[in-house]
């Protein structure tokens, strides 16, 4: 099958997110595992990854979401796609906050790759126009969730 050719560019913000080409490893399994899921085999597009604090985070959160507190993940998708849409030339950006997703896999004892996987997916739909704002969208991002992460041999975030 072919893919789509997706440039990712990753920033590392905040010290202990380790090394670089893991977590590009890392990313672009979930990536591609996405795609692969969405069957989405053509296009040319980019995203950007910034690997961050949770100051960072809430900063963004504040500015954006009128809310003032940390979170795991944000998206901001460069372009007004819907799920289906042939790709954007720009994905859009997805910002993930160290602390957040640090204690949240501590919380749900669940490995750390693991849960930093499920927002990398979670993120990146986003971006291709899925979201959970009613009830309905919300279970199909989750099922596509669980298909993707199932395929990369992750259990069920949500259980």
């Amino acid at each position: 099958m072919s893919r789509p050719e997706i440039a990712v560019g990753i920033e590392i913000e905040a010290s202990d997110w380790g090394d670089e080409a893991a977590l590009q490893a890392l990313t672009d399994r979930a990536i591609a595992a996405t795609f692969e899921r969405l069957g989405v085999t053509e296009g040319t597009s980019e995203l950007s990854i910034l690997f961050t604090d949770d100051a960072s985070i809430q900063e963004l959160n504040r500015e954006w979401r009128d809310k003032d507190k940390p979170t795991n993940v944000l998206s901001f998708p460069a372009f007004p796609v819907e799920p289906g849409d042939p790709l954007p030339p720009m994905l859009g950006d997805i910002v993930i906050a160290r602390e957040t997703v640090v204690r949240e896999a501590q919380e749900e004892t669940k490995p750390f790759d693991h849960h930093l996987t499920h927002l990398t997916v979670h993120g990146l739909l986003h971006c291709l126009g899925f979201d959970h704002e009613t009830e309905e969208q919300a279970e199909e991002m989750e099922g596509l969730e669980r298909e993707i992460l199932r395929s990369l041999a992750i259990p069920d975030p949500y259980r």
